[in-house]
């Protein structure tokens, strides 16, 4: 049983790793572009919205898509008093149900929150309110919506694995008595 809930749990986490390793290359971009900007700036008094809105483009998308990536592999911020000094056992309890009790309904408010504001967005077409900046700002809108469904897919993963821990741990534990 443990080992069809690990495989679940690894499907479910496949796309967010996969987005995740991808839109760290947005980090290098980022630099390229500020760097770029910067410069020409400074040499030939001459900067670019489009190039300062792309930055912030790349990391709304870096930030947006790489969360799912983060919790996958527990680089996330925790902010604990307890769970560092708490057995494995303890800290899968405490992930599957802060899986359940507060990652999946926070992802699906944000997920209901964002639903009309990006598809107005959608709706309208809306890009850049600045003169020469960022086309079809819509898209970028659009990672509100798509953010919330990779956390959804990690964090079930996530519950799955301690589960699977869960259930591991309590059997071999009988088994011991």
């Amino acid at each position: 049983m443990k080992e069809k809930l690990l495989k679940l749990a690894q499907i479910t986490s496949v796309t967010g790793v996969l987005i995740g390793r991808l839109v760290s290359w947005l980090t290098l971009g980022m630099v390229v572009v500020v760097s770029v900007n910067v410069l020409s700036s400074w040499l030939f008094s001459v900067s670019s919205i489009l190039a300062s809105e792309a930055v912030t483009w790349m990391h709304s998308a870096n930030f947006l898509l790489a969360a799912a990536y983060t919790l996958n592999r527990n680089d996330h911020v925790r902010v604990d008093v307890f769970y560092s000094k708490m057995n494995e056992r303890m800290k899968a309890w405490v992930d599957f149900l802060g899986g359940i009790i507060l990652l999946l309904p926070v992802s699906i408010f944000i997920f209901w929150a964002s639903w009309s504001y990006v598809i107005q967005s959608w709706r309208i077409g809306e890009s850049s309110a600045e003169a020469g900046g960022m086309p079809a700002l819509f898209l970028l809108k659009g990672l509100l919506l798509v953010m919330p469904v990779l956390l959804v897919l990690e964090g079930l993963g996530q519950i799955i694995k301690n589960l699977a821990f869960i259930i591991q741990n309590e059997e071999s534990m009988k088994e011991k008595r």
